[in-house]
């Protein structure tokens, strides 16, 4: 089983990645096999709701979205983490995954479906929560499990050495990797003993306009 843990941080060995090595070195404890993927510095753009993806499988834009695209299909469970900038995530992790997102599902290739996944911010000081419900929605309309820990999954500091010394921090995030590794592993005792997935309905679309 793996686990990829995604860096929407500029820094690729910031606060957000301090963050995120924790889950990874527990999830590995754990037997479950990680990896950290990093967004990088380029400029990403948001989605221009062009849906080329819905013809081709994979978005417009050539860049690191479908990069991570190419990886997900063969994960089994996500962390998202975010530095918080405004009380937001940040604008590249945003928009890289909105389009991440919206290809998947426009593509068809549903590679998020019923995977758990979890969200992980940092920041200097506060804005934490408002980004988590922001990123848990991603999750949350794409039918995966959500997976908790003891407090909300966020670590302080203004540099990597800070958040080392955020002690509860840090406990917050080995909770997260192995409340993450337990559910990775009941799935799969589940679908071993054929307990079915649920059962699919065709999606219906509707808006709130009425005649």
């Amino acid at each position: 089983m793996k686990v990829l843990l995604v860096n929407g941080s500029p820094h690729a060995n910031g606060c957000t990645c301090t963050a995120l090595e924790e889950v990874a070195k527990t999830l590995n404890t754990g037997g479950i096999e990680t990896q950290i993927f990093h967004i990088g510095t380029k400029p990403l753009a948001g989605c221009t709701a062009c849906r080329t993806c819905a013809k081709t499988g994979r978005c417009v834009f050539s860049d690191c979205v479908n990069d991570f695209l190419d990886l997900a299909k063969d994960a089994d469970g996500f962390i998202f983490g975010s530095p918080v900038h405004y009380a937001a995530a940040g604008g590249a992790i945003t928009s890289f995954m909105d389009r991440v997102f919206y290809t998947d599902l426009l593509s068809g290739k549903r590679s998020f479906y019923l995977k758990p996944a979890a969200a992980v911010v940092s920041a200097r000081r506060a804005g934490t929560t408002a980004a988590l419900d922001q990123l848990n929605k991603f999750f949350t309309i794409s039918e995966m499990p959500i997976i908790s820990s003891r407090y909300w999954n966020m670590v302080h500091g203004a540099k990597p050495e800070d958040v080392k010394k955020d002690l509860e921090g840090l406990q917050t995030m080995r909770v997260l990797a192995r409340n993450m590794a337990w559910f990775l592993k009941c799935k799969e005792a589940g679908l071993k003993a054929g307990v079915p997935l649920p059962a699919k309905e065709e999606r219906i679309y509707t808006n709130f306009i009425r005649e």
